[in-house]
């Protein structure tokens, strides 16, 4: 174990999902005397769980978990938000003498507290406001479209009915002449002092496919609808939709009549298969990491993930 846990790099846990992260994590944290630190846009809701796959209850208390329930749904979730938040319980984590295991699929988050906060697109209230007016006239749909054309791949990861986040696009595209997908991509970034260990969990597309399916079931079995539905009870309808959180809409869609539960079954397999396609991409692109097969057994995927972590001369 470490002998200055403050100086040991940091651990991140990550890869697509329904690959296994939460357990492989919550043994390595284990081995390896860390706390566990959040790394999901979706799971940062203290409401969500049934539907997110968070570590359970019964996890969380075996040892200290940071920023699974930062905030409450309607509260606005960013990258910024998240690389501010993930910084200060890291320092934190350290003063203790402690270790820092992140979990989870967001890449971008991932990025926030890797890299540090990249340089923001501008504002413009203006701008913003004639967007907006334009949207009450045109529809979502057609503003979609629209911004299908100038910075497809925005475009690509919004969804029609996402009008804020559309508007936002359309607004940095029309103040500075470049599409929010270049802002992201290129904008100076102030890196992470820190040193980090990265380990990602990969499994053949079949397999996953096999795996989000068991999972789907799953989490219809455990109480998805009736978490959904506790939440409509308690006014969360709408932030919850704001959302469109995979599992979460198909949940909502089944409440409604508007999908059986086969049908929402079904939905929410091809949107995590698509999701979890996303995911492979980006980290296989983006990120340097110990790339572990997901097949292995447990006790041989923990050995391999020990190994990468104890590997940090400063914990020998």
């Amino acid at each position: 174990m470490a002998r200055d846990a403050r100086a040991a790099a940091a651990i991140a846990v990550v890869g697509a999902t329904a690959t296994g992260k939460t357990e492989l994590a919550e043994a390595l944290a284990q081995a390896v005397d860390a706390d566990v630190v959040c790394c999901d846009s979706r799971q940062v809701f203290a409401e969500l769980d049934v539907g997110t796959g968070k570590p359970s209850a019964r996890e969380r208390r075996a040892r200290p978990h940071h920023l699974f329930e930062a905030l409450e749904l309607g509260q606005h979730s960013s990258a910024g938000w998240y690389a501010r938040a993930c910084a200060e319980v890291r320092d934190a984590v350290r003063s203790r003498g402690r270790r820092v295991l992140l979990v989870g699929g967001s890449g971008l988050y991932l990025r926030a507290a890797t890299e540090g906060l990249a340089g923001a697109p501008p504002h413009d209230a203006e701008v913003r406001a004639r967007i907006r007016r334009q949207l009450e006239v045109e529809g979502p749909e057609a503003m979609h479209r629209r911004l299908a054309a100038i910075d497809p791949l925005t475009a690509a990861r919004l969804a029609p009915g996402d009008r804020q986040r559309v508007s936002r696009a359309l607004e940095v595209a029309a103040i500075s002449g470049r599409p929010l997908s270049w802002w992201r991509e290129h904008a100076a970034a102030t890196p992470s002092a820190e040193r980090w260990i990265l380990v990602e969990l990969v499994l053949d597309p079949e397999r996953l496919r096999a795996c989000i399916a068991k999972r789907t079931r799953a989490l219809f079995d455990q109480g998805l609808v009736e978490e959904t539905r506790a939440l409509i009870e308690r006014g969360l309808g709408q932030p919850l939709r704001a959302l469109h959180a995979i599992g979460y809409d198909e949940a909502l869609a089944l409440i409604e009549g508007d999908a059986s539960r086969d049908e929402a079954e079904r939905r929410v397999n091809l949107r995590t298969a698509q999701l979890a396609k996303r995911q492979r991409t980006w980290f296989r692109n983006q990120v340097q990491a110990v790339r572990l097969d997901a097949e292995l057994g447990a006790r041989e995927l923990l050995a391999r993930a020990s190994a990468a972590a104890l590997a940090d001369p400063a914990v020998r």
